[in-house]
């Protein structure tokens, strides 16, 4: 429930009323007369219109646009190009400046909107080169039917930003009008597949891991590092697909013979050939095997320091830096359903904005035939065609982050004429971008790329010259002038997964859609399938993505870029290098009779029966809400046999956490002697786990899991990954990480607050469990806290203090009175505008923000309200929507936004469904025209 949420109702009466208190205040702010008239005109002006009729240049036909009353439309037309120019038309009425936002990110302009503040960001985006590679794409890669569905749709926004700017098209665009002459210019087919490259930036894998292995290197052994890393616990979190083989250049699941195909088909992909990879060690210097000696070390430090910090300014459109997005889904067969017919559930967490970054759409043609191929109903992207996640008339999809290891960071020697690469030195490819700032003088900037990628250390002011201090060991390079990182990223190399989105939104059976599977390169997801042929339907799962197959080195730790033993196999730009589509795993109508994927292992790697040869990824998650979810779905299966909408619903709301289960008897037995903080205990006697909004044992628990972190491995990090702000007297260890002899100094953390560690999910609670078993491990150790708080030397010790510690935590945060005390209060949601709302004046962010919600669940639970234990309990992440798609009548079935349809703040459907959301509700979801009608409350007719 929301704290103190002022969402508008859906009733324009209540609309009025809160524009008069709107126009009071800004009367006040701003001055009687101009205050309000910029109130009423700036904030209704750029309301949509939805009833009536409008003339939209380029349509062949009428297409008729119904909404709900929650604003949700569903587009009918009677061709493709009028469906797709519409869908482009609507997401405009709705959402154009988060789209004119997300294409200024991902071309690197937003200092063309936003002034010099945003050059950095610009600088590192240019590096990176999205807009290039999406030229590309466009330019050799797409489809001519692809291109065509792209360039309907640009036509379609530009239809509507036809005659309009400032107030017109939103109160941001009318706010930035007043301070700047900005005004939006026309969109573009690559403006749309742009955006595919932000969404794969943010589900880029383990490159955050990578770093921060080489980071904590500086003060850690490798062992150390092992422990905090520890390996997929297979024995107790079943990963995705169980067994199954690579043979005769194709993976078959388990109980299938190899190379025969899907039921419906022969599969996707032609490569073939078994493509495992040689794992070369790490030598725990931050840099694989023989990289370099102690001076490189010091220059990767930092340079990983420089670019941690550049990552954590990156706007994350999808999702934190540090906490690692995470997603659930499943589908459970027709043979352990209500229904008869499969059910599919999925929500992705994400980055809670407003708007949400999904928006909810139907796409339907009146009649299907060659020039009218669709009919499909989910959850979209403003800024791109077509439906990312939803169902068809025949085929229901989900989508969770597959976290295949697509990048590494290559340390490269540089010389002022090149970098080195195998003895030699090769010159830069090179490029010149121009960075045009609002109110100031351009920029420009150098690109320097190497056979690795760019060099995307240059975009740091930090990275002064290291190289003349840096031995390097015998088998590497003499003494250069410096070193450099390079990112290599399956994204940087042009790809067809736009084509993906049509194909799937069209498939008809499994082979479809492991056909469109096939195009989906980055970035790589977790695909899950469902149907409703035959008696119980079809289920099945298929992981999809380019990924690497590399040389030596098994992507933990950046490697050294002048060895080409350390290369990837596929060169930048080439076809070849990748798995196979044929070799990546799949799976259908499994006999236990349900797939889930939560961003658990796929498949267990390695040599022998049952294991998968090819590398996707060392860094999973670890299976705390896919083991959760698959003991749920046996549960019910076992209990009644059956599992209905509601039953998914449930699960999805689920809060049990499991590091409460493992940690909360022991300690309940922990002997307290200050009364205050007994009290606190007490909590925790008969606490059933479940981390709901009221819950003062929840509270309490969080709070002593966020101590017992800090205690036993927070203040162990160093400063580039401990929370921004946190300061404490440490050994120098500049000459070593061993060094009992060194100076006492005074360090503060540096990290943001979305990636500092450590962060509390799932990799967290594996080092736990796994180190409770040792009572007197080095990690249990704490210097005092003063004269009357000692060290403690031993795990209850270090647990009784963080008991102490959160107690008086709470009780400065939510008061001494423990009656008053709930989870809610200090987990909390707001939503704020990514732009305007999180940076701009006082008054903007109020105008354009809405929250607090207090919310139940947390990290690694099934209901992932995430939050990064180093910098506080506010909500980092969320189930970004919820769908449950009933494949035996589709009109049955049931979804949720996080935010509402309109991007337009006081519009009654701006955070209409939040509060839904925050309780677990789902809303109907019409898809035949019947029900769709039944729905309508208004319509709008567009015309050629």
């Amino acid at each position: 429930m929301p704290a103190n949420e002022t969402a508008p109702p859906v009733k324009k009466k209540g609309r009025r009323a809160r524009l008069i208190v709107l126009v009071l205040v800004l009367a006040l702010f701003a001055g009687l007369g101009y205050g309000a008239y910029w109130a009423v005109d700036g904030v209704r002006a750029s309301f949509p219109q939805t009833t009536g009729s409008l003339k939209v240049p380029g349509l062949t036909g009428t297409v008729d646009v119904k909404r709900d009353e929650h604003g949700i439309p569903q587009l009918y037309a009677d061709n493709d190009e009028d469906l797709f120019r519409a869908q482009g038309f609507v997401h405009a009425q709705d959402r154009f400046w988060e789209m004119d936002v997300r294409r200024h990110m991902t071309s690197g302009r937003l200092s063309e909107m936003f002034g010099s503040g945003q050059v950095e960001t610009d600088a590192f985006l240019r590096t990176l080169g999205w807009r290039q590679v999406a030229q590309e794409e466009f330019d050799k890669k797409l489809s001519p039917e692809t291109k065509k569905y792209l360039q309907a749709y640009a036509d379609g926004v530009n239809a509507y930003l036809k005659g309009k700017s400032g107030k017109d098209l939103s109160v941001e665009h009318a706010a930035l009008k007043l301070s700047s002459d900005y005004k939006p210019e026309q969109w573009s087919p690559v403006d749309s597949v742009a955006w595919l490259k932000a969404m794969a930036w943010d589900l880029r894998g383990n490159m955050q891991d990578e770093i921060d292995r080489a980071l904590m290197s500086s003060t850690l052994s490798p062992a150390q590092i092992d422990e905090l890393y520890p390996p997929y616990p297979f024995d107790r979190n079943r990963p995705i697909v169980e067994g199954g083989k690579v043979e005769g250049g194709k993976y078959a699941p388990q109980g299938t013979p190899a190379g025969t195909g899907s039921k419906d088909g022969t599969g996707a992909g032609t490569a073939t050939g078994s493509n495992a990879t040689a794992n070369g060690g790490t030598n725990g210097t931050g840099l694989a095997d023989n990289a370099t000696a102690q001076g490189a070390t010091v220059g990767l430090r930092t340079r990983m320091t420089s670019l941690a910090k550049t990552l954590d300014q990156i706007p994350a459109i999808l999702g934190p830096n540090g906490s690692g997005i995470g997603s659930n889904s499943w589908v459970v067969s027709g043979k352990y359903t209500t229904t008869g017919k499969p059910l599919l559930a999925n929500d992705p967490h994400l980055s809670p904005q407003l708007p949400s970054v999904w928006y909810q759409m139907g796409l339907h043609c009146r009649a299907a035939s060659a020039q009218c191929q669709y009919d499909v109903a989910g959850y979209t992207f403003s800024g791109m065609p077509g439906v990312v996640i939803g169902h068809n008339a025949d085929i229901a999809w989900g989508m969770t982050n597959l976290g295949a290891d697509v990048t590494d960071l290559y340390l490269e020697q540089v010389r002022p004429e090149g970098y080195v690469y195998d003895n030699k030195v090769l010159p830069f490819t090179t490029r010149v971008e121009e960075i045009k700032i609002a109110g100031e003088k351009s920029k420009k900037i150098t690109v320097r790329t190497t056979n690795n990628g760019p060099l995307i250390s240059d975009r740091s002011d930090e990275l002064g010259t290291v190289g003349s201090r840096a031995p390097v060991a015998s088998s590497a390079p003499d003494r250069g002038t410096g070193y450099a990182v390079a990112l290599r990223w399956t994204a940087l190399d042009p790809g067809k997964s736009m084509d993906a989105v049509f194909k799937l939104d069209r498939a008809k059976n499994f082979d479809d859609f492991r056909k469109a599977a096939a195009d989906f390169e980055v970035p790589s997801q977790n695909l899950i399938y469902a149907d409703n042929k035959g008696p119980n339907g079809n289920i099945g799962y298929q992981a999809p993505g380019r990924i690497p197959v590399r040389g030596a080195g098994d992507g933990r730790m950046p490697a050294p870029g002048w060895d080409p033993k350390y290369a990837w196999k596929g060169t930048p730009g080439s076809a070849t290098g990748w798995i196979p589509q044929n070799e990546l795993p799949w799976d259908q109508n499994p006999q236990r009779g349900f797939i889930v994927t939560a961003n658990q292992a796929v498949v267990e790697s390695g040599t022998g029966a049952g294991k998968y040869p090819n590398m996707l990824t060392t860094d999973w998650g670890y299976g705390a809400r896919s083991q959760r979810i698959n003991d749920l779905i046996e549960a019910k299966i076992k209990d009644s046999g059956k599992i209905s909408t509601d039953d998914m619903r449930a699960m999805q709301m689920d809060n049990s956490s499991e590091i409460a289960a493992l940690l909360t008897p022991m300690l309940a037995k922990i002997e307290v002697k200050d009364p205050d903080v007994r009290s606190a205990q007490k909590l925790l006697e008969g606490w059933n786990y479940t981390q709901e909004p009221d819950s003062a044992a929840a509270a309490y628990f969080n709070a002593v899991w966020r101590n017992i972190l800090k205690l036993a491995f927070g203040d162990k990090m160093p400063k580039e990954l401990r929370i921004e702000g946190s300061c404490m007297n440490v050994h120098d260890q500049s000459s070593g990480p061993n060094d009992d002899l060194a100076e006492v100094v005074r360090e503060c953390g540096m990290r943001g607050s979305d990636s500092a560690q450590p962060d509390g999910g799932d990799r967290w609670f594996e080092v736990v469990r796994r180190l409770v078993k040792d009572e007197k491990s080095p990690w249990w150790a704490a210097p005092k806290k003063n004269l009357t708080v000692p060290a403690t030397t031993t795990r209850d010790e270090l647990f009784a203090r963080a008991m102490e510690d959160a107690r008086w935590e709470l009780t400065a945060k939510l008061g001494k009175d423990q009656s008053t005390w709930s989870w809610g209060r200090l987990h909390q949601l707001t939503l704020k505008n990514q732009t305007i709302g999180t940076e701009g004046p006082g008054f903007m962010q109020w105008l354009l923000n809405r929250g607090p919600w207090n919310l139940g669940g947390g990290e690694a639970t099934v209901n992932a309200t995430g939050w990064n234990a180093s910098s506080g309990y506010g909500v980092t992440w969320v189930p970004s929507m919820r769908m449950i798609v009933n494949l035996n009548d589709l009109d049955k079935s049931r979804w949720i936004n996080l935010t509402g349809a309109s991007g337009h703040t006081y519009h009654s459907n701006y955070t209409d469904q939040t509060t839904m959301w925050a309780k677990g509700e789902l809303l109907e979801w019409p898809f035949g025209k019947e029900a769709v009608d039944k729905a309508t409350v208004d319509t709008l007719t567009l015309k050629p």
